[in-house]
């Protein structure tokens, strides 16, 4: 993947602790993602990935740490300022999570048409862009049961740019697709971060799209970052553990 163009910070994660019960999930998690870059998280299933992200986009509140996401503290603002953080940051959820009841068109206008300063207008043109984005105007008026897993994906995609976010995390967005699909979400999420400078936070299992998109990979290992760089510096790692993951490549 081609190189970061902007050495800009726009999210640092410091110190961030999560336990649920006695549970330790994240002990010491520190993070750093800069403006145009693709990070990819590794590691073990059950061992906190996703909390990283839900900590970030704010689903799940952390024991204690630091958030700071375009230069604000994000755990300590007020919730209007937190809500128009979001604003700018993209969340694709490992199923989709679209609206069965919703047309296609339907899903991509709900995250404008929610907001407190929309003002009636036809979106047709904006639905159309984001689908022409991800190769799918041709669904405008299907519904999510007609829709394939990877053309789901790629609707959960459009949804999220509908609002033009700088940072998106993406929760597993292959899981479940074959391999030829998967391999097209990844070329996608690539095209994405070429064409509109995005800034991605990713986790996956899926090492041929970590190998694709990302610029930097982290490994999180009993609740902290055990190791850092990329594909191909760890994928050559002393670390048993780290290499473990390249082993099948």
């Amino acid at each position: 993947m081609s190189e970061v163009k902007n050495d800009d910070e726009i999210l640092s994660v410091s110190k961030l602790k999560k336990s649920f019960g006695s549970n330790t999930v994240l002990s010491e998690v520190d993070l750093k993602l800069k403006k145009g870059e693709t990070v990819v998280i590794l590691g073990r299933s059950g061992t906190g990935k996703s909390v990283i992200l839900k900590c970030i986009i704010g689903l799940i509140f952390p024991d204690s740490g630091s958030i700071e996401i375009f230069g604000e503290d994000f755990l300590s603002i007020k919730q209007a300022e937190k809500s128009k953080l979001r604003i700018r940051i993209g969340f694709l959820f490992q199923s989709g999570a679209l609206y069965d009841s919703m047309t296609v068109r339907q899903n991509l206008e709900f995250p404008i048409i929610r907001q407190p300063d929309y003002k009636k207008s036809d979106l047709s043109g904006k639905v159309e862009e984001m689908l022409e984005n991800v190769g799918l105007v041709e669904a405008i008026d299907k519904m999510p049961s007609e829709l394939s897993g990877g053309m789901q994906k790629r609707i959960g995609l459009a949804r999220t740019l509908m609002l033009e976010p700088e940072i998106i995390l993406y929760d597993e967005p292959t899981t479940g697709l074959d391999p030829v699909t998967s391999n097209e979400i990844s070329h996608l999420i690539l095209d994405m971060q070429k064409k509109l400078d995005v800034s991605s936070l990713i986790v996956t299992h899926d090492m041929q799209c970590a190998k694709l998109v990302s610029n930097r990979i982290v490994v999180l290992k009993d609740g902290k970052f055990a190791a850092e760089g990329t594909y191909e510096e760890l994928e050559k790692s002393d670390d048993e553990f780290v290499r473990g993951f390249f082993k099948f490549e």
